[in-house]
């Protein structure tokens, strides 16, 4: 890799750096298109105003293939190498992934805006214990539109058995939140 394309690419990480940690107090102005973190809380959404989840399937960093179905609660987390929220709230994910398996519970990474090969490194230092899909383009994100602002990461939603969108939570989430969050929809 040249010395150009180097440079060009820790300016890009540094710039997505620190739009991913911009705080609060920071309001975004049309057309900006840095990433905001929001404050990690959770938000439940009635059962009778639940959006149906977008079916979604992806190549996933390791090289299989991921689906969101229905049937079983799942937790999906938009997250990236590059972010550093997402970093932080990495260990509170793989805990909860961990301990909510056998209660049928699945977590599905979505990997967005990232170099693979980051991403990859990244995904083994973590071993989270779920799979994450690979979505440089942003595509799986943008079916989620309606739910996830395209400029807030980490993100994260928990899907019912029924496939609807039960709970988000923008910003780098907190343990107690969501484990409470994903045991009131588990037990649904």
């Amino acid at each position: 890799m040249s010395a150009k394309s180097l440079t060009v690419i820790a300016a890009l990480a540094v710039t997505a750096l620190a739009g991913c940690a911009g705080g609060q107090t920071s309001q975004p102005r049309s057309g900006d298109t840095r990433f905001v973190a929001g404050d990690g809380r959770v938000q439940f959404f009635a059962a009778a105003d639940r959006q149906k989840a977008p079916a979604i399937e992806g190549a996933t960093l390791d090289g299989g293939t991921a689906t969101l179905g229905s049937g079983k609660v799942y937790v999906l987390n938009f997250w990236a190498s590059w972010c550093a929220p997402c970093r932080a709230e990495a260990p509170v994910l793989k805990d909860i992934a961990s301990r909510m398996k056998p209660k049928g519970v699945e977590f599905l990474g979505v990997n967005f805006k990232d170099l693979q090969a980051s991403a990859q490194a990244y995904d083994r230092t973590v071993q989270p214990g779920y799979p994450s899909i690979f979505d440089q383009s942003g595509k799986v994100l943008l079916e989620f539109h309606d739910t996830v602002p395209p400029a807030a990461i980490p993100s994260t939603l928990i899907i019912d058995q029924q496939g609807r969108i039960a709970a988000r939570a923008l910003g780098a989430v907190k343990y107690d939140d969501l484990l409470g969050a994903v045991t009131k929809v588990s037990d649904e």
